[in-house]
This record gives C-alpha cells, sequence and structure tokens, in this order.
C-alpha cells in the first residue's frame, strides 16, 4: 500500500478523518476518526531497509459506545485483508469513547 490508498482506506469508513489530528481550528464533534503511522518494524539486512513495514492506529471517536461504528471500522479492514487488535477506552476529559485498532502495513511508495 502507499500512504495515500491507506488515507483512501479509511475515507471509506464514512466519517471525517484526519491524519493524527484535524489542523483547522473547527470543533470537532464525534464521530470521527484519526490515523497515525506510530512506528516502523522495517525488514533490513546488508544496511538497507528491504521492506517497509508501519504500525498503523486507526482511533474511532464517538460519544457513546457504538458497536455499528466499530463495526463497519472492522469491515474496511478485513476488507483489505488487515489482521488488527483492538482496545477501547473511555477519555474522561474529552467525555467521549475512543476505540483504537492497530495493524501494520506494507508501504511501497
Amino acid at each position: 500500500m502507499t500512504y495515500k490508498q491507506v488515507a483512501t482506506m479509511i475515507s471509506t469508513i464514512g466519517l471525517p478523518y484526519a491524519y493524527d489530528h484535524f489542523t483547522d481550528d473547527t470543533e470537532r464533534h464525534p464521530p470521527f476518526v484519526c490515523f497515525i503511522f506510530p512506528e516502523s518494524d522495517d525488514f533490513a539486512a546488508e544496511n538497507k531497509n528491504y521492506v517497509k513495514i508501519r504500525r498503523l492506529q486507526i482511533e474511532l471517536y464517538t460519544d457513546n459506545k457504538d458497536f455499528v461504528l466499530e463495526s463497519q471500522v472492522e469491515a474496511v479492514l478485513e476488507a483489505n485483508g488487515l489482521p488488527y487488535e483492538t482496545e477501547g477506552a473511555y477519555l474522561n476529559d474529552e467525555l467521549m469513547y475512543m476505540q483504537t485498532y492497530t495493524t501494520e502495513v506494507l508501504i511501497n511508495g
């Protein structure tokens, strides 16, 4: 996948989305999605990175626990052949839920 293909995949969830955070001054009301590439786990040998492997973290923010939206995110990941782990938390300071999906993607451009 390319970084652009990852963004296109995220867009198919059908919610407002941004990389890491929204950069405009508009106040965001859930539901929305943010995604990041927080780290890499590249395959390297002979002083070269042969395969670029990026951890992809997708964060779904909702006012209330929303199993239907969570299923939509999971369906997008599954349709793209990406196994994932998930973790949820209520953000007291933000008064919203965050469901995080973590997977890895091979980046080729």
